[in-house]
């Protein structure tokens, strides 16, 4: 498969990584998707993309090397519309989150991807990771029951980030880039849809990042009156041994399922057990292998679009301060 990068500013890792494990693939070129982005020459990328060309306009990349798959990596205001030239081009896409920045443009990538008959993910790779994964199998069996309360939460270091951070119109807002990682965990550990969200945010003590918001907090009631929690902050400080803290608490009428510092503790009637954890796999050679109609990537289109749908209308509520409800 060949396999066009446009951007870097997202988590081309999972590419690297991904086609690293697939001998039938490789990268045949990379272009810059926004405005003023820098195509970074990391070690790793600069290994990965060893003889591929780099272009200043991906509609040249897209039209001269016509690759299988495009991974959208590019500033977070310019995935929807890169998506949808990808998608009328014949490519399947791997996009980085948020998918989109409006539930318009959402619509409009949802209408292009209907039609196209091509595969699409989003970058929900944190699925794929060792302690997600073991706790994600052990609900399926029946571990704690069924899911009644569920509390998510994602911490960052801040550090300085890059321009387009700071403006809501090109960065999107917090509650659609980091939170829509725990947002994706509600739906995917319940199977729950969502009903309404009651959300906050705030940009104080954001460090100069501008219209950033440093810290978010949703509520969200899904269908069978099941209740969940998502708090976001950028307030990991800078000496913590590691860049994020994300933590899952699952509350159901068997038992609590708790993820905590890359562990998975299961609380049942015989106290507490900490869980083996599985071995982690790569989102993006899943999705490599669905593009080769070898199975069936973890993370599906519908699912892409619905999260992203779902942080929108938490970002909605933060703006107008007032419960918003799902169609």
């Amino acid at each position: 498969m060949k396999v066009g990068l446009i951007g870097v500013t997202g988590h081309t890792g999972y590419v690297l990584r991904g086609i690293g494990k697939d001998q039938d693939s490789r990268i045949v070129g990379i272009a810059t998707g926004s405005v003023g982005e820098k195509i970074a020459k990391r070690k790793d990328l600069q290994e990965a993309t060893a003889g591929a060309p780099v272009y200043a306009d991906y509609r040249k990349m897209l039209d001269e090397l016509q690759p299988d798959i495009v991974a959208v990596a590019c500033y977070f205001n310019d995935h929807g519309r890169i998506t949808i030239e990808a998608l009328q081009r014949g490519c399947h896409v791997f996009v980085e989150k948020p998918l989109a920045l409006t539930i318009d443009e959402l619509e409009r990538v949802k209408k292009v991807y209907a039609a196209s008959g091509r595969h699409l993910a989003a970058m929900f790779g944190l699925r794929y990771q060792p302690w997600f994964l073991t706790a994600w199998e052990s609900v399926q069996a029946g571990a704690i029951g069924q899911i009644r309360l569920m509390n998510a939460q994602k911490s960052y270091k801040l550090g300085q980030r890059e321009a387009f951070y700071k403006k809501r119109a090109t960065y999107g807002g917090t509650l659609p880039w980091v939170g829509s990682h725990a947002i994706d965990w509600l739906h995917w550990f319940s199977g729950e849809r969502f009903c309404s969200v009651y959300a906050a945010h705030s940009r104080r003590d954001n460090r100069d990042h501008g219209e950033l918001e440093a810290t978010a907090l949703a509520h969200f009631t899904l269908t069978n009156q099941v209740f969940a929690s998502v708090t976001v902050d950028y307030l990991r400080p800078d000496q913590a041994p590691t860049h994020d803290d994300d933590r899952l608490r699952l509350v159901g009428t068997a038992g609590i399922m708790e993820i905590s510092g890359n562990k998975v503790f299961l609380l049942k009637d015989g106290g507490v057990q900490e869980l083996p954890l599985l071995p982690a796999e790569e989102i993006f050679l899943d999705f490599l292998q669905q593009a080769k109609g070898e199975g069936k990537c973890r993370v599906t289109a519908e699912q892409s679009f619905y999260i992203t749908e779902a942080a929108l209308r938490a970002r909605q509520s933060a703006d107008e301060e007032r419960v918003v409800a799902f169609p």
